[in-house]
């Protein structure tokens, strides 16, 4: 990305950022670093798991992100007697008026959206959860033996809530890894939390269109042509190495880790530190912007053991150690 149009798209997707985070923010408060984080995903063609207690806004933020970009957007409330046919589509049987012939005719399900949020995703069954898995890794669904593509950009935000267990059902470790993002939503600062309070919930204006899919799939582009040096690819690897608890990994690794994370794991860290790089209007990534989104890109493909938990050691500790030891 060495030459003046390259240099200048780059400066237009970190100007992007700005106004996308400016205009979300005149109804969501505060939440600068999940906004930055769900924004890492649109770019790079992911999608999102986020976590967070009731209250926080969830739901809002990516509703609000749908209508900022020009997305078509579906909302999902998954429930346990929520089936995989209300996510995909079902058929249905069409009769024509005309000639009395009936024939079946697909009907798309909230999954045929650019962005689809799934929420309170862990208070359906796994054979649900599953339906998701088509979609999220190959961008089509298969119904009574057919598929259909899905159409672009598409991304999936699912929400969890971390504190209630009763009537939940935990994701499999396979749909956690479709997961680039795991983000982590907080509770507000003292003068945001005090904004909120005084905003107007039923006083809602419509939001600005800031971007269309043009210019998001235009921005997904200009990641693939981001560079990166060796060092910065050798740092990923053995970052992620680090989290298993094999080899030459740290001792603290070896104490609590029973699975560390998997090669998909190296590939979404190399390309979120790219997206954050462009965010950030450098040209290449560095080992800040590795760091900056290694959490979110581990912290849900790390299975910690029972002394992890009876001590109350969190996924986000372990991989500090591993960043810390990497050095």
């Amino acid at each position: 990305m060495a030459d003046k149009t390259q240099l200048q798209q780059l400066e237009s997707v970190a100007q992007l950022k700005s106004r996308l985070i400016s205009e979300i923010q005149k109804r969501i408060v505060g939440q600068a670093e999940t906004l930055e984080l769900v924004l890492v995903a649109l770019l790079c063609r992911g999608h999102g798991l986020i976590t967070g207690v009731p209250g926080l806004a969830k739901t809002l933020l990516v509703r609000s992100l749908a209508e900022v970009m020009e997305l078509s957007f579906s909302r999902i409330q998954f429930t346990p007697d929520l089936m995989p046919s209300d996510i995909t589509g079902t058929e249905v049987i069409e009769e024509d008026r005309t000639t009395g012939r009936r024939q079946f005719k697909f009907v798309p399900g909230p999954v045929f959206a650019n962005l689809m949020l799934a929420d309170e995703v862990n208070r359906t069954p796994p054979k649900t959860q599953a339906a998701l898995l088509q979609a999220m890794q190959e961008y089509q669904v298969t119904a009574m033996g057919r598929t259909y593509p899905l159409e672009t950009p598409f991304h999936i935000f699912a929400t969890q809530n971390p504190i209630e267990q009763e009537g939940t059902y935990p994701l499999p470790e396979a749909l956690l890894d479709r997961f680039m993002l795991s983000i982590q939503m907080d509770y507000p600062a003292l003068e945001e939390e005090r904004r909120i309070v005084l905003q107007d919930s039923n006083n809602r204006a419509p939001l600005e269109k800031v971007v269309g899919q043009k210019a998001l799939l235009e921005a997904q582009q200009l990641l693939s042509q981001v560079p990166v040096g060796d060092s910065i690819a050798d740092y990923v690897v053995r970052l992620v190495r680090g989290t298993r608890p094999v080899g030459d990994a740290p001792d603290f690794v070896r104490e609590y880790v029973n699975w560390g994370a998997g090669p998909r794991a190296a590939q979404n860290l190399l390309i979120t530190a790219k997206a954050r790089a462009l965010l950030d209007g450098e040209p290449s990534p560095q080992r800040k912007h590795v760091n900056a989104v290694a959490p979110a890109v581990l912290r849900h493909r790390l299975v910690l053991n029972f002394r992890a938990e009876t001590e109350r050691l969190h996924a986000d500790e372990i991989i500090a150690g591993v960043i810390k030891h990497i050095g």
